[in-house]
């Protein structure tokens, strides 16, 4: 049966409305389908093998106390004995010097004011001399600087030089010991008491770990750490005085600080440098309640072998090593490589662990910032940016027409 006109109508109006709806879309679809941006693809991260290390064993001592850290790492790594306040002699000088610099400031180099020397501290001198301690000679008339001040009282470890060295920052020895009991709680060193600033007195007592923080505080001082590590020196009017630490130079050590007295026995807060692969490490270190000075150096040195070798350099990741990957649906491929060489110095078995923060990646280019690594060694965190090793293409026009879904 023909076909009405009707009809005929109808077919041509379907066919040239579905023309330009094929053609309407097709304007649509292709630009969308061709410039359309790609879904990201999401990182495969690789697992994570934590370098292994050890600690070697540390020979410590059966008397006192014995304590051990390091600048830059937290607290004490590695302690024995006694953990409570002992009388710590003259240590106490250490933090007499540190009060005193903070009221009266000294640069390396500089000798500051000059100090009249008069009979008050010539009975100083009488005094110390009548109950023992530890003096280095004195005159009326002559003047010091603030400077030799603090070389008597360091390095010849002199008492009544200690004594004259606050009597002339602050008045008097009352005046000074408030303020050297708000230093060390400023500077958190709670656990330790004070009642004079010669160290002879059986009330200026310590733990180790307090005395291990002092002796950073010392180190990190330029004037102080010189001072304790010089071996000698001149004084004008009362001539050449010795360190009585008789461990520096020896095995690394360059200070910090004796103390001998009956009730503490022999003492002595001490730095090394040592140089583990292509980093040097200062260890800090307390011992307290020795015998004598030549038992307590034998001690010391048979800790600090072991100590040295309980650290090591732990290479944590090369540049260009790959921690996750990357596979697009198009078939490029991709890896996320760390930026940097990083490197650290762990003590013993301190704990690393990974986490690798990779983001999803789609058409970018090589070298672009792709992520993080963080590596938390101990307490602290190491980050090392992660780039890609190479470029991600665009997948191209005719992938792009017969993978739409893969595009939204």
């Amino acid at each position: 049966m023909p076909l009405s006109r009707r009809q005929i109508l109808r077919r041509r109006r379907v066919t040239v409305f579905g023309g330009l709806a094929t053609i309407l879309a097709g304007a649509f679809y292709l630009p969308l389908t061709l410039l359309a941006p790609v879904s990201p693809v999401a990182a495969e991260v690789s697992p994570y093998e934590a370098p292994e290390q050890g600690i070697t064993d540390l020979a410590f001592p059966d008397f006192g106390a014995t304590a051990v850290g390091a600048v830059g790492f937290p607290g004490i790594l590695a302690s024995s004995g006694d953990t409570g306040p002992l009388a710590i002699a003259s240590i106490t000088k250490i933090i007499t010097v540190l009060v005193v610099l903070d009221a009266k400031p000294l640069e390396v180099g500089e000798s500051g004011p000059k100090v009249a020397i008069t009979a008050a501290d010539v009975a100083l001198w009488h005094k110390q001399v009548a109950q023992n301690g530890s003096v280095a000679p004195v005159r009326a008339g002559i003047s010091l600087t603030e400077k030799e001040l603090i070389d008597l009282t360091l390095i010849k470890s002199a008492n009544n030089y200690s004594e004259t060295l606050v009597n002339w920052a602050f008045g008097s020895e009352k005046a000074y010991l408030p303020i050297a009991r708000a230093w060390l709680t400023e500077n958190r060193l709670t656990h330790t008491a004070l009642v004079d600033s010669t160290g002879f007195a059986p009330g200026n007592r310590s733990t180790s770990a307090d005395l291990i923080e002092l002796g950073k505080l010392a180190l990190a001082h330029p004037v102080v750490s010189s001072i304790v590590s010089t071996k000698a020196q001149d004084v004008p009017w009362i001539g050449p005085i010795k360190n009585s630490n008789g461990l520096l130079g020896v095995d690394g050590v360059h200070g910090i600080k004796t103390g001998t007295t009956d009730d503490a026995g022999a003492c002595l807060l001490f730095a090394a440098d040592y140089t583990v692969g292509s980093k040097t490490v200062t260890v800090v270190g307390v011992m307290l309640g020795g015998k004598t000075h030549p038992v307590l150096n034998k001690n010391i040195r048979k800790l600090l072998s072991g100590v040295a070798e309980s650290f090591h350099e732990v290479q944590l990741v090369t540049k260009g090593e790959a921690f996750a990957s990357y596979t697009t649906a198009w078939g490029d491929k991709a890896q996320a490589i760390a930026a940097a060489d990083s490197s650290v110095l762990l003590w013993g078995d301190t704990p690393v662990s990974l986490l690798v923060q990779a983001d999803e990646v789609g058409i970018s280019t090589k070298g672009a910032t792709v992520g993080e690594l963080r590596f938390a060694v101990g307490e602290s965190t190491v980050k090392v940016p992660l780039e890609l090793s190479r470029t991600i293409d665009d997948p191209g026009p005719w992938w792009r027409l017969t993978n739409p879904v893969e595009l939204f």
